[in-house]
């Protein structure tokens, strides 16, 4: 019979009438025969399917193997025996040159009819060490692929034991070696099968036995970090991470990353090869362990590394997002690579010239990836330029391609000017030669601030230039003192020098007559400038004499002990707001106080004027709340007298003060008699005076310094008064304003101004306290709050026109506040600012920073700077300023990481203790904080490298 199908099989009749004769030799086949005429099909069978010369002649064989396997099973075990298999495995099968390559498809084929036979275990035992010989001699992928077929169908022959780790390490260094040969798609898609066939038998294995997985990643790592081979690991490694369990990944990456044993050259082979793996199609979690791995190296500061790699790697990654396929994965490594690198701008301009093409590519492909990636790109370039600031003529073409959302450009503009108060951003694009070498150094000082990457930022060069000539070196100073010394230094400086902002276009918005006063004054003065109108009146003649004068901050005296504040009254009383608005009394002669200043008469058809008052907001009792603010309830009772209601209102309790205490006894009436009577012009001769203070143009950013240190006559000393002083939130100051202009700015404010008065409310916010910590002025410690300030509309007045009431708007207590202290920063809250004194007595309020809330007339100045910062952006630091912030953060990063070096050296040199390690190996196992290696590291305190670069 097997000379018939032979015969058949070789003849040259057409396909059909060989089927029909093959098909009546099997059924032959199904009737009991000898077991010589059985040996003789198995060889025949055999032949074919091995060394057969097309599909149909191996489509045969494997029929006539089936049918012999099933239907004379026991000549079939006789048959596929241990020998035969052996010699089919170790000489294979045909002439020599043309071995056949169906010899493990043959197996696996023969395997399922001696599953339940007596020799399945010797054909078993045979496999396993069968299989390993073959992977250790490295075979092509089709035939790896072929191993992972009949170990995955039959796991029966999966080598165990040490075997079995043996095995799993040979396979990945099988892995290592996979090559396509072909850039067909039918071959690439094959070879991608072949690659998962092979990774899905070591997940197979390591399901079951996980002990086996660190050691095969540890050959994986071996192969990725050696600096021997000379051709470069295949990327299809990257098809065995994926299954690697992502809750190992930590140890996983603390273990490599503090391995000693590990040179810098081999580990930067490692990642960088990594790297490359972001172009493996399909893969899963890849980019989790380059990130993981990236973070693993900056927790132990191993910053030149990352530098070096991120240089070279960034490019390529870049590249990738062209391909739907591997996109998702290199986005994610890019972002991380950029945002990472922070030191410097050299990583991300290596990226300019390739952004439109790849804009244009995404914006062509027109999918859902595309456009998700296209958003996230475009996210990812603004916070590039916010960040790297300084080089319009390489970023034009750039914001010309990524134009994809007009509305995520608005976000990222509004963010930036947000963030960037107008002074700083005028201090930053200070121009070369500008003959301000202070003014300059202010400038280093800023540039470092937002750029470096140090935690924290020595000023001593600022400082020393700044150091005013009548301090003592090394002695407790006056910081306001220094203040005042620092912005006059700045403001003459500026004024023999170049103007540091000289091109705000001109807006429509803006009246010539404005802006020109605005340019035609000095930084510090449109920053910290007031003006202050001081008039005396002579008690005889009542000839009223006055002069204005400039000022940056306001001296705020304590009254003397004996003296009751709620008894003296200012021009504008000050009122206190706790939870409301108290409203003014309605009889303005009530409040004047000096009845000799001259006011406008109201109209007969007008209503008597009210007086301007200062408000604040902030004052609450020990465990009362604050309410949010509400404009029209009115806290007097009817049936009392409006002022004495106000006064009760307005006066801080009796053990402490209030800063509108301080400004209505700075605003008060000064009576000017015996030594200091003054000296009337119109009388020719010193007579009792009466002088007043009256603010006539309120600062950008009011200063106010609480002057606590005195001379004691009695001791000879200089003391400090330790008296707690309450501090508002919100402050209203009232502004003289000339007559003329009191109607125009009526018609402009609905209630800031008030008709017949000739004052305007202007609004501020707290945005610091500096804080002494100390009995006297010659010693000490200072220590500031701060929050940012962020209005940028009048308060009630959105820009859509619908007013917004205070119980809309966020309550200025639930601002974020900042502690600053020397090199620490930490968080805090209005609250603590409001009890530094009570609960640690020493420690006062000395000098505040409140920020004008612009209105709707000095918004028009406000919107003209808004749009000249859209403008021309971010502020552009010349060249020699960022090379000089980068050699400085590459400086800091090898600073961190010879630290780390040391530290690392001396724990080695300890002795070791077994017991010592063990436990600490336990300890650090059982930590389930997630600590700066995993890929949700949250970072913090000093160790984190998030307040690093990288």
């Amino acid at each position: 019979m097997d000379k018939i199908l032979e015969a058949v099989v070789m003849s040259s009749y057409p396909n059909n009438v060989k089927q029909g004769l093959v098909r009546r030799v099997i059924e032959a086949a199904k009737q009991p025969m000898d077991s010589e005429q059985c040996w003789s099909m198995l060889e025949l069978s055999t032949k074919l399917y091995l060394t057969g010369d097309t599909k149909y002649k191996r489509e045969i064989g494997k029929e006539v193997l089936e049918v012999y396997g099933h239907y004379h099973p026991e000549e079939f075990e006789e048959f596929f025996n241990v020998r035969f298999l052996l010699s089919l495995l170790q000489e294979g099968y045909g002439p020599l040159g043309k071995r056949s390559h169906y010899v493990l498809d043959y197996i696996q084929l023969g395997l399922q009819f001696v599953l339940e036979s007596p020799s399945a275990n010797s054909i078993f035992s045979l496999l396993r060490i069968e299989v390993l010989r073959k992977v250790c001699e490295r075979p092509s992928p089709k035939q790896c692929a072929k191993i992972s077929k009949l170990l995955t169908q039959h796991p029966q022959c999966i080598p165990t034991g040490k075997h079995q780790l043996l095995f799993c390490q040979q396979l990945i260094r099988c892995i290592g070696q996979f090559q396509c040969v072909s850039e067909g798609e039918e071959e690439i898609m094959e070879f991608l099968e072949q690659v998962n066939k092979v990774s899905g038998l070591l997940q197979r294995i390591w399901r079951t036995q996980t002990s086996a997985i660190l050691p095969s990643l540890k050959e994986l790592f071996t192969i990725i970090s050696s600096t021997e081979e000379q051709e470069a690991p295949s990327n299809a490694l990257a098809s065995v991470v994926q299954f690697v369990p992502l809750e190992l990944m930590d140890g996983v990456i603390r273990n490599l990353t503090n391995d000693d044993s590990i040179t810098d050259v081999q580990m930067m082979m490692a990642i960088g090869r990594m790297i490359d793996w972001v172009s493996w199609p399909l893969g899963k979690n890849i980019d989790k362990w380059i990130i993981a791995l990236l973070k693993g190296l900056a927790a132990v500061k191993k910053f030149s590394i990352l530098i070096e790699v991120t240089l070279s790697k960034i490019e390529k990654v870049f590249s990738k997002l062209l391909y739907p396929i591997v996109r998702e994965g290199a986005l994610s490594v890019l972002q991380y690579m950029l945002l990472s690198f922070q030191h410097s701008h050299e990583a991300f301009h290596l990226l300019l010239p390739h952004i439109p093409r790849l804009v244009a590519s995404l914006k062509k492909e027109d999918s859902n990836s595309a456009t998700s990636s296209l958003e996230q790109l475009a996210e990812l370039i603004h916070c590039m330029f916010f960040r790297f600031s300084g080089f319009p003529d390489l970023y034009e073409p750039v914001l010309e391609a990524i134009k994809v959302s007009h509305a995520l450009l608005s976000h990222f503009t509004a963010f930036h000017m947000e963030m960037a108060s107008f002074f700083r951003h005028s201090v930053l694009n200070l121009s070369e030669g500008n003959s301000q070498p202070l003014m300059t150094k202010l400038q280093w000082l800023f540039a470092f601030l937002e750029h470096s990457q140090r935690p924290a930022i020595s000023p001593e060069s600022f400082l020393s230039a700044s150091w005013p000539p009548w301090f003592t070196p090394g002695a407790q100073q006056d910081c306001s003192e220094y203040l005042k010394y620092l912005l006059d230094r700045l403001h003459e400086e500026e004024k023999t020098g170049k103007r540091i902002y000289q091109k705000l276009k001109e807006s429509s918005l803006t009246s010539q007559a404005v802006e020109h006063h605005y340019l035609n004054k000095t930084l510090i003065e449109k920053m910290f400038g007031g003006k202050m109108m001081t008039k005396i009146r002579c008690l005889k003649c009542l000839n009223v004499s006055s002069r204005e004068e400039a000022f940056t901050d306001l001296s705020l005296a304590f009254p003397p002990s004996d003296r009751n504040v709620c008894g003296r009254t200012s021009i504008l009383p000050v009122e206190e707001i706790g939870p409301q608005f108290i409203e003014p009394p309605e009889n303005a002669g009530q409040l004047m106080g000096s009845p000799w200043i001259p006011r406008k008469a109201p109209m007969a058809s007008d209503h008597a004027a009210p007086s301007v008052s200062v408000e604040t907001l902030g004052f609450q009792e020990q465990g009362e709340a604050a309410n949010p603010i509400r404009g029209n309830d009115v806290g007097v009772d009817a049936a009392k007298d409006p002022l004495s209601t106000f006064r009760e209102q307005a006066c801080a309790p009796k053990d402490s003060r209030s800063v509108p205490d301080l400004i209505n006894y700075f605003l008060s009436p000064e009576r000017l008699t015996a030594e200091n009577k003054y000296h009337c012009e119109k009388c020719a001769s010193l007579q009792d005076a009466e002088k007043v203070a009256e603010l006539t143009e309120g600062p950008h950013y009011l200063i106010l310094t609480l002057l606590r240190f005195s001379f004691d006559p009695r001791t000879m000393k200089r003391k400090k008064i330790l008296d707690n002083v309450s501090i508002p939130v919100v402050l209203k100051l009232p502004i003289l304003v000339a007559s003329e202009e009191t109607e125009e700015i009526c018609r402009h404010r609905k209630d800031g101004a008030v008709p017949g008065s000739g004052f305007m409310t202007v609004v501020y916010d707290l945005c610091s306290v500096v804080v002494h910590s100390g009995i006297s002025s010659e010693s000490g410690h200072y220590y500031c709050y701060s929050r940012e300030c962020t209005d940028t509309v009048p308060h009630g007045q959105p820009r859509d026109g619908v007013p917004k009431t205070a119980s809309d708007k966020q309550l200025d207590f639930e601002i974020q506040w900042y502690l600053f202290n020397d090199t620490r920063v930490s968080f805090s809250s209005f609250e603590s600012v409001s009890n530094v004194t009570s609960f640690f007595p020493k420690d006062t309020a000395y000098v505040l920073f409140y920020r004008q809330r612009p209105d709707q007339q000095s918004c028009l100045l406000h919107e003209a700077l808004a749009e000249a910062g859209r403008l021309h952006g971010e502020p552009s630091l010349h060249k020699d300023l960022m090379e000089a912030i980068s050699k400085d953060n590459i400086l800091f990063l090898q600073e961190q990481e010879k630290e780390a070096r040391n530290r690392a050296a001396y724990i080695s040199a300890l002795p070791k203790s077994p017991l010592w390690w063990r436990d600490l190996d336990r300890d650090k196992d059982d930590d389930s904080s997630s600590g700066g290696c995993s890929p949700a590291a949250g970072g913090g305190g000093s160790g984190s490298f998030h307040g690093l670069v990288f």
